[in-house]
């Protein structure tokens, strides 16, 4: 059974047939919500919205790892991760979508492992590679299945949110070797990581990120709900795709 984590702008899936919810308990508190069971294309398939189904949590308040405890209690394969992110790359406009292949963390304070010592042993985790190669190939083979195109790679740069960031930070960023900014990748990718659960990414462009091109002197929020709407039918077929296949 493939899981399915939902950001800004997928908070349900329309296309879910058989739909029944669950609400799950994990020793690290609640999920951002019950895991919503169903099936696409007559396969089995869990959903969870990150940000809560009314979308009321906001990135550094997720509770990632009772997110990923709860999806691997309900014994999955895989997790694709959908999420919304800034472009830093002129190339890459709003409405661009990509499946990411590498991360880099800027994050603070998340509680970003399982393995706290006390009376468990500390795990190291090899994290060269932080998306399944597996499982990035069969979200590409999606795209191209539902006739749409998903770019292949890509750095995400993980800040903290809520607030999005200044130009000089953007700057700082591509300095770094980043393309697209987001707020939720890490620790979600390390987690499931930890777990051994195989986990991609599905990332759709939504804006220039600060300080670039059309966001030269601010980001146009307005802009960004009507670049979502249009992107989450293309993700939504490309989702139906990857579970057919």
């Amino acid at each position: 059974m493939l899981a399915i984590i939902g950001g800004s702008g997928l908070t349900q899936l329309s296309n879910m047939a058989d739909v029944r919810r669950e609400v799950a308990r994990t020793p690290y508190g609640e999920p951002s919500g019950a895991l919503t069971f169903g099936r696409m294309c007559d396969e089995p398939v869990v959903f969870l919205a990150r940000h809560g189904y009314g979308h009321t949590i906001p990135p550094h308040l997720v509770n990632y790892r009772a997110n990923i405890w709860a999806l691997k209690q309900a014994k999955v394969k895989g997790i694709i991760s959908v999420a919304s992110v800034g472009s830093i790359r002129d190339d890459m406009p709003p409405g661009t979508l990509l499946v990411p292949k590498q991360i880099i963390d800027y994050t603070w304070g998340r509680p970003s492992t399982f393995f706290e010592g006390g009376d468990s042993k500390v795990r190291h985790v090899d994290f060269t590679h932080p998306y399944d190669a597996a499982l990035r190939q069969r979200l590409l083979a999606a795209a191209a299945a539902a006739g749409d195109t998903a770019f292949d790679g890509g750095v995400y740069a993980a800040t903290q949110g809520p607030r999005l960031e200044t130009a000089a930070e953007i700057d700082r960023f591509e300095r770094d070797g980043a393309e697209v900014v987001g707020m939720t990748g890490m620790p979600e990718a390390a987690l499931a990581r930890e777990l051994d659960i195989p986990y991609a990414a599905l990332n759709v462009v939504v804006n220039y990120a600060a300080g670039r091109s059309s966001s030269q002197n601010g980001i146009e929020f307005g802009d960004i709900e009507a670049v979502l709407q249009e992107a989450m039918v293309r993700v939504r077929s490309i989702l139906e795709c990857l579970c057919h296949g």
